[in-house]
């Protein structure tokens, strides 16, 4: 088995005031030859956008695009004609495909909002735009893998699609449980991002805003010391 170990103090960040950012991989004017991806894993934001702001207006192309809520809501708006609110417990997916515009904004007043936001280098280039978005009961992650992301042509569950043979995952593992990963491809790798908790993985702790990137191997188990939230990312080992 290979690892990578990302720990939380060690992420790229960023503070223009109305944004503060944590980046897992080399993102904007954080840089560094060692943490360019994990496999088509090439972003992982964690961001913390102030009240009444937000991303203008901004482009997008041949990328699989992931937003993943974790405290707040962010409205979204796109030149498909999508408007709509993304709150806690919800995901979205954007295909960007051939190209997209989109923008994304804190309507609170008070409220920060605090969301992870993923991109998967997709597997075909140039397809159609496309977004969705879907509300993930929490209660069906408890001590099990929820599958919120699969790849389009294999979708499990209620899923929403993305053009990659990748899966997201999301569990909250109560104090002393543990769970078993298994692969969908022996090309693939899995990335554990912890979102709250303390974890094992074999020999390495993890605790809050921690990860680990796991590659060749058939199976391996997260045991939680405390209860833990976790993301889960399946990629192709690019």
């Amino acid at each position: 088995m290979k690892t990578v170990i990302h720990k939380a103090d060690t992420r790229g960040f960023a503070d223009h005031g109305w944004l503060k950012s944590y980046h897992s991989f080399s993102f904007a004017n954080y840089y560094d030859p060692n943490r360019m991806n994990f496999g088509a894993l090439r972003v992982l934001n964690d961001d913390i956008v102030q009240p009444k702001m937000g991303f203008g207006t901004h482009p997008h192309q041949n990328m699989e695009i992931i937003s993943i809520p974790l405290k707040g809501a962010l409205s979204h708006k796109d030149n498909m004609g999508n408007k709509r609110a993304i709150e806690v417990d919800e995901v979205q997916v954007m295909s960007a495909g051939t190209g997209l515009t989109h923008s994304e904004f804190n309507d609170s007043k008070t409220e920060a909002v605090n969301f992870l936001q993923l991109w998967i280098i997709p597997e075909e280039k140039n397809v159609k735009p496309n977004y969705q978005q879907k509300l993930f009961k929490s209660d069906l992650r408890q001590n099990k893998l929820q599958t919120i992301v699969a790849p389009k042509d294999k979708l499990i569950d209620d899923a929403l699609p993305i053009s990659q043979q990748a899966y997201i995952y999301r569990t909250v593992l109560d104090e002393g449980k543990s769970i078993e990963l298994k692969l969908k491809s022996n090309h693939n790798g899995i990335y554990i991002f912890v979102v709250e908790g303390t974890i094992e993985v074999g020999e390495f702790m993890l605790d809050k805003r921690d990860a680990i990137g796991l590659s060749e191997f058939d199976s391996a188990a997260i045991f939680a010391a405390k209860q833990s939230h976790l993301i889960i990312i399946e990629v192709p080992m690019i």
